[in-house]
């Protein structure tokens, strides 16, 4: 079965974005932006939901265009339509069984791209299998949380820690749940 991984940018206090979806104090830059960008090149698969899909049209995303060329791309709303999407783009229902499938299906593993209300959901189903932290330095105080509302608690495994020059953490860890 697939793994889903939740990779995403935070600051040390939570936030995957600031007020507004304010990303501008994040690492832009350097060598941990370029192992993140090298890591998504091994995904042929990405999820994210529907807040996450719009905020690429900040950054040029048309409606119905893959964010990332080269991965099948699933957006999980309840509310969401698009006109004629390109082929790699599909919408889905909020259903876990559409999250099984998509785990079940031959490939990588599953790029989770956000946002935090989704990976919430998915944090409170017990799918997410791994986190991947880019730890920024940098406080926001309050914007977007990692998990959103979600109140799950579980215990983390740290397998991989890497610090870049510009004070940027990547961490991976394996998500434990216990019954």
């Amino acid at each position: 079965m697939r793994k889903i991984v939740y990779y995403v940018a935070s600051s040390i206090d939570g936030f995957i974005s600031g007020l507004n979806e304010d990303i501008s104090g994040f690492v832009s830059g350097g060598n941990g932006v370029d192992k993140y960008l090298a890591d998504l090149a091994h995904f042929d698969t990405v999820i994210m939901g529907r807040s996450t899909y719009e905020f690429g049209y900040k950054y040029g995303l048309q409606p119905g265009k893959p964010a990332y060329p080269h991965m099948k791309h699933y957006i999980f709303s309840n509310s969401l339509t698009l006109e004629n999407p390109d082929p790699r783009v599909q919408v889905k229902k909020l259903d876990l069984n559409e999250i099984t499938k998509l785990q079940m299906d031959e490939g990588t593993d599953i790029y989770l791209c956000g946002g935090g209300q989704f990976a919430g959901w998915l944090l409170d189903h017990q799918k997410i299998d791994l986190l991947k932290l880019k730890l920024n330095p940098l406080i926001l105080g309050e914007g977007v949380k990692l998990f959103g509302n979600s109140t799950s608690k579980y215990r983390l495994d740290l397998l991989d820690s890497s610090t870049y020059e510009n004070g940027l953490q990547i961490m991976t860890f394996s998500v434990i749940y216990t019954e």
